[in-house]
């Protein structure tokens, strides 16, 4: 309808028109109207960073996650192998938003987000080198419904050689996050681990203390409650602390394991660990400094800084090591190695 008709008001002399599809004028309004309204619903959020062909498997299979339509905003946080600008223009549903430089992923995150309809009411975050299993989004959608208060909703994420990855876990405490830390690597089944990681939980729907940045549903009002994510946080760890401030403002953080994802994590760390991997420990001691503030707590952030500095050196010389000797055995195979990740 024009605008010059509906400042002049309906025709009540002039039937409907009937169009091929046998639907009158009427019926086309409500369906483009509820389409409408969907489209609001639902919105996709992921922060791209040379994703390469990640992204393609990323929008094909999200086709399948849902039967609801979706609009895709791709955080562009750099990316130099033209994979964002080939999805937008080969998806309509999919816009490109540059943030102007890396900028970590959650702050590109919240960017994206502000461009979302603040009606919609839920948000969906994941990793662009995510593959979406069948109905995966819908059942979320589902979970959110018998969950009102869930602020965050995450499914079983399984790793490209179908096991599980602990997705769904505890907030580290001082003291957990250290025995992890520290034990981790050397002793994977030590108590502090197993606490932290959930991994005698039963794979069963439950609150969690956080669930994994990777792949979230997100309920608009809480994101918006707690300010989205924490951009202080380059890299690593910010979902961590999305998780716990949800918690500590009322929401819960829920584990929907009928919904299932893939995720191919770990390039970007793996090709570069001696940038990646101190970014993880400087979100480590960020995260425990904030929750620890006080001016009597300062010897234990002293600590804290200097236990994960040497962690830290320790961590890059291994994985250098491992690069190097990985990328020797490439160049004798011939195999090309992995396209880039956001996290």
């Amino acid at each position: 309808m024009t605008r010059e008709a509906v400042e002049a008001g309906p025709d009540t002399h002039r039937p409907e028109a009937v169009s091929e599809d046998g639907l009158r004028d009427s019926e086309h309004s409500d369906a483009a109207a509820k389409v409408a309204r969907v489209s609001a619903k639902l919105a996709v959020v992921t922060v791209t960073y040379s994703p390469g062909e990640h992204l393609e498997h990323f929008l094909a299979t999200l086709t399948g996650a849902t039967e609801l339509p979706t609009q895709v905003i791709m955080a562009d946080n750099g990316s130099t192998d033209g994979a964002p600008e080939a999805a937008e223009a080969a998806h309509p549903n999919v816009r490109l938003l540059h943030t102007g430089g890396n900028i970590g992923y959650g702050g590109a995150v919240n960017r994206a987000v502000a461009e979302v309809d603040p009606s919609a009411e839920f948000v969906v975050v994941a990793n662009p080198d995510v593959r979406w299993g069948p109905g995966s989004l819908d059942r979320l959608l589902e979970a959110a419904q018998r969950w009102p208060r869930a602020g965050a909703l995450g499914p079983l994420i399984r790793e490209p050689d179908g096991s599980i990855y602990p997705s769904a876990r505890s907030v580290p405490t001082l003291v957990s996050g250290a025995g992890h830390a520290l034990l981790g690597t050397v002793w994977p089944s030590n108590p502090w681990t197993l606490r932290y990681r959930q991994d005698n939980e039963a794979v069963a729907e439950r609150p969690v203390g956080w669930l994994s940045g990777s792949c979230l549903l997100l309920r608009r009002a809480a994101f918006d409650a707690v300010d989205g994510f924490d951009s202080r946080y380059f890299m690593y760890m910010e979902d961590v602390d999305l998780g716990d401030r949800l918690g500590r403002a009322g929401w819960l953080n829920v584990y929907i394991p009928d919904a299932e994802v893939t995720h191919a994590k770990g390039h970007a760390a793996g090709r570069h660990p001696e940038l990646m991997l101190p970014a993880h420990h400087d979100s480590a001691y960020r995260f425990q400094a904030d929750r620890h503030p006080h001016l009597w707590q300062a010897p234990l952030r002293w600590a804290l800084r200097a236990g994960l500095a040497v962690r830290s050196r320790v961590a890059v010389a291994a994985a250098v090591r491992e690069r190097d000797r990985e990328n020797s055995g490439t160049v004798t195979d011939g195999r090309q190695s992995g396209s880039g990740e956001t996290r």
